[in-house]
């Protein structure tokens, strides 16, 4: 065996351990969730054939992908504005800007969700203030609804959009901004010309991840929510606790876990979702 063989079975040997403890605490679940979906209460596909004939199974799933959607695209506008301002400040100013974005990774996602519960509510810190401004007469209802629940998705997700926005940000080489605006570009101009196509590669992987970690998201929407906003990760815990219809809820949960793949499979035909996600140098 020559020795490059050797080292290579000598990392396998390695990652073996590894692979056969994700197999059984991941792979073996997951497959076991699929199989359930299509054997239970008999083999077949009738259980998804309720994608297109249930209604509430429809509602929900609209109202997950809209509340997804419209999070996702704030959250990478809101992320965008924060990394540009990351990269075009000073370094002791970078440090205190990123310890505030890192912040939320600190606090529990059921803290949050409370602490906006309590700043939205009727009597809250919105609508007092709104009201001791005169701006409103009356409370807003700004929670138990689709808004509470994009306003704490896009709080939590905002992070996890900001830091690889920033990362490709940092990849720019920055004369190439100073040579578009010598050749007669304005900022704006440089700006749409020249960096923001050097930064899609960055944008993409914010959205894809955002999004995707948004399709399971159960806290936020469960208590933001009030029950009135579903998306289809608490509907599948409905459907597992309280109306024990397992049939209903593994095949909820393998839809969404195709659709995740398949998202993925997609973004992967256009992009290196190594590089993307920084597996590769």
């Amino acid at each position: 065996m020559s020795p490059l063989s050797s080292l290579r079975a000598s990392y396998w040997i390695l990652v073996l351990p590894a692979l056969l403890l994700l197999a059984a605490l991941y792979a073996v679940p997951v497959l076991s969730v699929l199989w359930l979906s299509v054997t239970i209460p008999e083999p077949g596909l009738a259980n998804y054939a309720q994608l297109f004939t249930n209604e509430t199974i429809a509602r929900v799933l609209v109202v997950t992908i809209r509340v997804c959607l419209i999070s996702t695209v704030i959250t990478l506008l809101a992320g965008y504005v924060v990394a540009y301002v990351l990269i075009h400040v000073s370094e002791r100013q970078r440090q205190y800007l990123l310890f505030f974005v890192l912040l939320p990774f600190w606090l529990s996602v059921l803290v949050r969700s409370f602490a906006w519960l309590i700043l939205l509510g009727r009597q809250g810190v919105v609508n007092d203030t709104l009201i001791s401004l005169g701006m409103i007469d009356q409370p807003l209802s700004l929670i138990r609804n689709e808004f509470g629940v994009i306003v704490g998705m896009v709080h939590y997700m905002l992070p996890y959009a900001v830091l690889p926005l920033f990362a490709g940000m940092r990849g720019i080489d920055g004369r190439l901004v100073f040579a578009a605006r010598g050749l007669g570009f304005g900022p704006v101009g440089a700006f749409w010309r020249v960096f923001f196509p050097l930064s899609l590669p960055g944008v993409v992987s914010a959205a894809v991840l955002v999004f995707v970690m948004s399709l399971g998201f159960y806290v936020t929407p469960a208590i933001l929510g009030g029950g009135k906003t579903v998306m289809i990760a608490e509907y599948i815990a409905f459907n597992i606790l309280e109306n024990i219809r397992w049939e209903l809820a593994t095949m909820l949960a393998s839809v969404l876990l195709i659709t995740i793949f398949a998202i993925l499979f997609a973004v992967s035909r256009f992009f290196d979702l190594r590089r993307m996600f920084g597996a590769a140098a």
